[in-house]
């Protein structure tokens, strides 16, 4: 499933009108059709409905809704907010329509004039807001600024037609005065504002209707953003041949831990096992390598020379034979008292790199030796955003304000895989195509759960055969099991243990979704 800008999508519009031959008139019905289908089934013989009508196409969308509702037999009433000689082009063809269908509306200028517009408001248990859509620029105006106002302080259950009114479509701006929907359904691709907070949290739950629009409208237009979806995850999911053993599924290595944070490793050593890595060797500062053998026991060691508690200063590639293993991952609990050069280290390593934590403070240090892309295999990093502005010099405030872009830029003047943490995650390849993650939740808040991710990525690198299928599939069940752990534990107790005990779980339930099928033990 795409995901794109308002422009984006009136180009897909103009694309599907002009070259593919759908009329406009016939996606605003679809649109409208679509929305009734999802809403009617929810709505109670109690409820009284009022549908809030702009000038535009999102008004257009609102006079084919009102007109499903009333044949439907709903108790619904339609306001129009603007002067009606303002209604043109399709929104006026389907006002037309409304109207020869034997229905009436409501001025929402008279209602203003006669100052009921707060006590009618209030009446009704839910409202449609149709005023704006996607083509709005700037701040509403009045009077629609007033009315988002008074719909935000009622108490009715608010749906927005495809966006909020109010909340820009695209990332770099600030929407101040915008709609509090408890729910949005969006017609055909989410847009893109949906998956940036604070902007996310006007839309309330987002639900995606197909309208008919063909997919070759979204390829013409080139658009570079998808959702990763439960069915993607199964389809590109890596299978265990019946003949397997532990050398054939891959070997890898971890690189990490100081005194300080002894558990850092340790973590993404277990997700990495319980990810199903056939081998893996973690390295660490020889006086802690008692204490990481005690908690982790079927990794295998590499102690290595110490220095105040951290690896001591080292080229990784004179002491550890890298091209011994299939991927590595440097940087959970590492340290930062010590200076490594990563990129010296690394250069010519044949295998999936992976830097996280630490390693990105080190990154960030050197990383202009890396704008030409190293000798060896590819590069994935996984900062949060404070680690993202540190790399690209900037504030965390801007990273969140302009994650998809700012990503953008990093992988392909870096050609890196990066992978962008937060409330929606995105990963971004090295031609700047983007996927954006929907599971998980706040429970991921807390120290060691980046550890973890690590581990399930490190883990699936050695087994699918391609990296952006290992990072979005890693990325999307490491998120799920949190979903999955908030069913049964207070979002508040979730630790990094509890994600990592419970994968396997999650795993099976992907694997095999009939909770009835049990794998066969052989091919026989």
């Amino acid at each position: 499933m795409y995901v794109v800008t308002g422009e984006e999508m009136h180009q897909i519009d103009r694309y599907t009108m002009n070259e593919i031959g759908l009329k406009e008139e016939v996606l605003m019905e679809s649109a409208g059709q679509a929305f009734c289908r999802q809403l009617i089934p929810k709505l109670s013989k109690e409820d009284k409905v009022v549908v809030l009508i702009g000038k535009g196409n999102n008004g257009g969308d609102g006079f084919v809704i009102g007109r499903i509702l009333k044949e439907a037999g709903c108790n619904v009433d339609v306001w129009v907010i603007p002067p009606e000689e303002k209604i043109c082009s399709t929104a006026l063809a389907h006002k037309r329509i409304y109207e020869h269908s034997g229905y009436q509306w409501t001025s929402y200028q008279e209602l203003y004039l006669k100052k009921a517009v707060d006590e009618k408001l209030r009446a009704y248990s839910v409202i449609i807001d149709a005023l704006l859509g996607t083509g709005l620029s700037g701040e509403p105006k009045a009077p629609y600024s007033e009315l988002i106002g008074k719909i935000n302080e009622v108490k009715g259950r608010v749906i927005s037609v495809d966006i909020p009114s109010g909340t820009s479509s695209k990332e770099g701006e600030r929407s101040e005065n915008s709609v509090k929907a408890d729910e949005t359904f969006s017609f055909q691709a989410p847009k893109l504002s949906g998956f940036l907070y604070p902007l996310a949290a006007n839309y309330g739950k987002m639900s995606v209707l197909d309208i008919g629009i063909p997919k070759k409208a979204f390829e013409e237009q080139r658009i570079k953003r998808k959702l990763i979806t439960e069915e993607d995850v199964q389809r590109t999911l890596a299978k265990r041949m019946p003949d397997a053993h532990k050398g054939s599924i891959g070997k890898a290595l971890v690189i990490g831990g100081s005194l300080q944070m002894t558990g850092a490793p340790v973590l993404t050593t277990e997700a990495c096992l319980r990810s199903g890595a056939g081998l893996t060797t973690l390295a660490v500062p020889n006086n802690i390598h008692f204490i990481v053998s005690q908690k982790t026991t079927e990794a295998t060691f590499l102690p290595l020379g110490c220095e105040n508690g951290e690896v001591k200063t080292s080229n990784f590639s004179q002491e550890i034979g890298l091209n011994d293993y299939d991927a590595i991952a440097i940087g959970p609990g590492l340290g930062r008292t010590q200076t490594y050069s990563l990129f010296s280290s690394f250069n010519d390593y044949k295998g999936p790199l992976v830097i996280d934590a630490d390693g990105l403070y080190h990154l960030s240090n050197e990383l202009g030796k890396w704008k030409e892309d190293r000798k060896g295999g590819p590069t994935i990093i996984t900062p949060h955003p404070g680690e993202m502005a540190r790399l690209i010099g900037t504030s965390i405030s801007e990273v969140q304000k302009c994650p998809f872009q700012l990503s953008k830029d990093f992988a392909e003047v870096y050609q890196m895989y990066v992978v962008l943490k937060g409330p929606y995650t995105i990963i971004t390849s090295p031609n700047g195509d983007q996927w954006i993650n929907t599971t998980g939740n706040a429970s991921l808040a807390k120290g060691g759960s980046g550890d973890v991710l690590t581990g399930i990525i490190l883990a699936f690198l050695l087994q699918h055969r391609n990296v952006t299928a290992a990072l979005t599939n890693a990325v999307y069940i490491h998120g799920k099991t949190a979903d999955v752990l908030v069913e049964t534990h207070d979002i508040i107790s979730v630790t990094a243990t509890d994600v990592v005990e419970r994968l396997p779980m999650v795993l099976r339930s992907l694997r095999y979704p009939r909770n009835d099928y049990i794998p066969p033990l052989s091919s026989k």
